[in-house]
């Protein structure tokens, strides 16, 4: 099954391998998409479907240094040399939509302000690449609602850009503790508004900001990642599986297209229960993806018993950008430099080799 085409609302995806969000890095001034970039996607095309490196939304939605934004028609008109390069090879690919909410660093923001978040907490030892350097995020400020709603509308335009710069759709980055994560969590949405307390408060956000995108492009063109499970960022709910179960149910509302499920990987992680997936199953009747150190055979599981429709390998992808014929062959796997994931120019980025298919042929 990983191998066959699949068809996803619209579109017709040449196999069930993603390649899942990966920051590298890698803008340039201006957080413009390259000429490298574009290489370094159309390189990966023979995923079923790519879902590119998170991209902000606005200035204030920045968390790192040299990642690339979709807000300036001069990203956007860089963005079209990578979209441009994807589907010259045949692939489809989502742009995804990121608000860093409060892991950022004045010195990415506008005028050096404090980032922002639904309650102005501080997670310590949260780090963002700055200077070439991974430093202690700054002490965050309260959204107002005012300013939650105008979040909301950049959201909307940001994914109208990513139609224009020739995305097939759009992912809302609403997983790994960032904005939409800080308001779903319990620890760290502790408002008394509209906008928090009861689990249905906590969901508005992300029920508005998602229905305006699905209204601005199509139900059809968008997707959300999730991740339940994870603790990264200092995210954390107390209640994961009832408030993640009940998300779901917000976006089957919505008709989007699909959910990204992030599932916890790092060493002693908390695993995602078959329950768990089960109950995400009933909840949404769209596509579900999980990423989350899949090999062939955990992937091969997790379509065969119904828990996901597509499979995402991120690692592996890194280092073989011709991860989708290694894996449908059996062949030996690259191992990716952890040195150069963020910033620098082709090394480690577009110079890991593709297997040779002559040798296969023989």
């Amino acid at each position: 099954m990983l191998f066959t085409p699949y068809k996803m609302g619209i579109h017709t995806l040449q196999n069930r391998i993603v390649m899942p969000p990966m920051t590298r890095s890698r803008a340039a001034a201006g957080d413009v998409a390259t000429d490298l970039m574009a290489e370094y996607y159309g390189q990966r095309a023979g995923a079923g479907l790519i879902i590119s490196e998170g991209t902000q939304i606005s200035r204030q939605g920045q968390g790192y240094a040299c990642t690339p934004g979709i807000y300036t028609p001069e990203q956007v008109k860089a963005w079209q040399k990578v979209t441009d390069a994807v589907h010259a090879r045949g692939g489809k690919i989502f742009a995804q939509l990121w608000h860093v909410g409060r892991v950022s660093h004045t010195s990415l923001q506008p005028d050096g302000e404090a980032p922002v978040a639904p309650s102005a907490i501080q997670a310590e030892g949260v780090k963002v690449f700055v200077n070439g350097q991974m430093v202690q995020h700054s002490m965050p400020r309260e959204l107002t609602i005012p300013e939650i709603h105008q979040i909301t509308r950049d959201y909307a335009k940001a994914a109208q850009n990513a139609i224009a710069a020739g995305f097939d759709g759009v992912e809302l980055h609403g997983a790994n503790g960032y904005l939409i994560e800080q308001f779903i969590d319990s620890q760290t949405n502790l408002r008394t508004d509209e906008y928090g307390g009861t689990l249905q408060k906590r969901l508005r956000f992300l029920d508005e900001t998602v229905r305006a995108v699905a209204d601005a492009i199509g139900p059809e063109r968008v997707g959300v990642r999730q991740a339940p499970l994870t603790t990264l960022m200092g995210a954390v709910d107390d209640h994961p599986e009832e408030t993640y179960i009940a998300a779901a149910r917000v976006l089957n509302n919505i008709g989007i297209a699909y959910i990204h499920i992030a599932e916890a990987d790092w060493d002693h992680a908390p695993v995602m229960s078959p329950a768990f997936k089960e109950a995400y199953r009933q909840a949404f009747s769209g596509s579900l993806i999980y990423a989350g150190k899949y090999t062939k055979e955990r992937a091969a599981e997790a379509l065969e018993k119904g828990w996901a429709d597509l499979v995402g390998f991120g690692r592996p992808f890194i280092a073989n950008p011709d991860l989708p014929h290694r894996l449908q062959h059996n062949l030996a796997l690259n191992e990716p430099d952890r040195s150069s994931f963020f910033g620098g120019h082709s090394a480690g980025y577009t110079d890991y080799p593709f297997y040779n298919t002559a040798a296969i042929a023989g």
